[in-house]
């Protein structure tokens, strides 16, 4: 009997373990330990930006995200409808209405050219998602977010080590958010994520809101004799367990990416005969975009066909997977946000899309067995 193909493997790398108990061994595990400052400092070389904070998760960096822009009831936030829940959750517990624009059916990103006409008075910011590692249009929105003087929040949860014009998604701004969920091409651990600061004037607040509201940073640097509760803030900082763990997958980044891009590109290969006959579409990478091999997906015909290929494919022990249903039609979304303009892409799209197995260390032999499955699908 084969063995069943997974669709995903949290990467590991070997080295993990020997930081982990390095750092159970230590005089201090909770956060900002060695191992995540050796991390943070890792980012703020990688990224060139005024301050890398890690959290817990990309969905406490978003949270954070939402409190350093003083996000207050009543302000709108523009977003594509198509991401997951945190996205617009971490503005609508701070009371925002959600905005939630349509997509573009090339890269399932938020239509840069669709921004514009959904901005209000009270527009606050714009939250571009950089879906499957490939960038949004960010010179555009950047452009158009600087003419009306709203702020930018980079959803980068997938997007580690992907670029956009040569520079890191994240970078472009002011703020960003990073996530290592065991989903993701690096993890701390199965959770975790990081604050990109981009924009120095919230560098010095970001520290205190991290730390549950108070100046204790400061304090251990010696910048103040004693630290007090000095603004609204939460408990944002991870484990040094997990930022060990991270370090360990940090040392390999590289060959990561550099693997999952293999696969990718076999994907690719494999399947086009099947685009060529439109059986399937495949993922669109712009020219101005390095992507980071986070998922391979595919478009089928409709709905049904996707749950039929999904079925098909478990029946022969490969595991496939469709995506975020739009937050606009779910119940909280409906409360919490509206719709501007037409859907014309973010439901139809989403509902043809269905995501193969990737992970870091995937077979050639794995993947032509996925592949040699869809073809079979088809009849080719």
């Amino acid at each position: 009997m084969r063995n069943a193909i997974p669709f995903n493997r949290p990467p590991f790398t070997g080295n993990e373990q020997q930081y982990v108990l390095q750092a159970m061994g230590s005089e201090k595990i909770s956060g900002d330990g060695p191992f995540g400052k050796r991390c943070q400092q890792w980012f703020d070389r990688q990224l060139q930006c005024a301050r890398t904070l890690l959290t817990p998760s990309c969905t406490h960096a978003l949270e954070m995200a939402a409190l350093l822009i003083d996000i207050q009831p009543g302000d709108e936030v523009i977003m594509p409808s198509y991401t997951f829940v945190s996205t617009a959750n971490a503005f609508a517990l701070r009371g925002a209405k959600i905005v939630f624009v349509d997509v573009r059916p090339d890269t399932m990103n938020l239509n840069e050219q669709l921004i514009e006409s959904a901005i209000t008075a009270r527009t606050r910011a714009i939250v571009p998602v950089h879906y499957a590692g490939v960038a949004c249009e960010m010179d555009a929105i950047m452009a158009l977010a600087n003419r009306h003087g709203l702020y930018v929040i980079e959803d980068a949860a997938q997007a580690i080590q992907a670029f956009y014009r040569g520079a890191a998604v994240g970078t472009h701004g002011h703020l960003s958010a990073i996530s290592f969920h065991d989903t993701k091409n690096i993890t701390s651990g199965g959770e975790g994520g990081l604050l990109v600061i981009n924009d120095q004037e919230f560098a010095d607040r970001a520290e205190v809101i991290r730390e549950k509201g108070t100046n204790r940073s400061q304090f251990f640097r010696g910048a103040v004799d004693k630290y007090s509760w000095v603004d609204i803030g939460s408990s944002y900082l991870p484990s040094e367990l997990q930022a060990a763990y991270l370090w360990g997958q940090l040392e390999y980044v590289d060959r990561i990416i550099s693997d999952r891009l293999r696969a990718w590109h076999a994907y690719s290969e494999a399947l086009r005969p099947l685009a060529e006959r439109d059986c399937i579409q495949l993922p669109t990478i712009p020219a101005e975009c390095d992507h980071n091999a986070h998922m391979f997906y595919v478009k089928v015909k409709d709905l049904n066909e996707r749950g039929e290929l999904i079925t098909y494919l478990k029946e022969h022990d490969i595991q496939a997977a469709f995506h975020y249903v739009p937050l606009h039609s779910a119940v909280a979304g409906r409360d919490h946000g509206r719709f501007h303009g037409e859907d014309r892409y973010t439901t139809v799209e989403s509902e043809r899309l269905l995501r193969l197995p990737l992970y870091f260390g995937m077979s050639e032999l794995a993947i032509e067995r996925v592949t040699d499955e869809v073809s079979n699908f088809y009849g080719v």
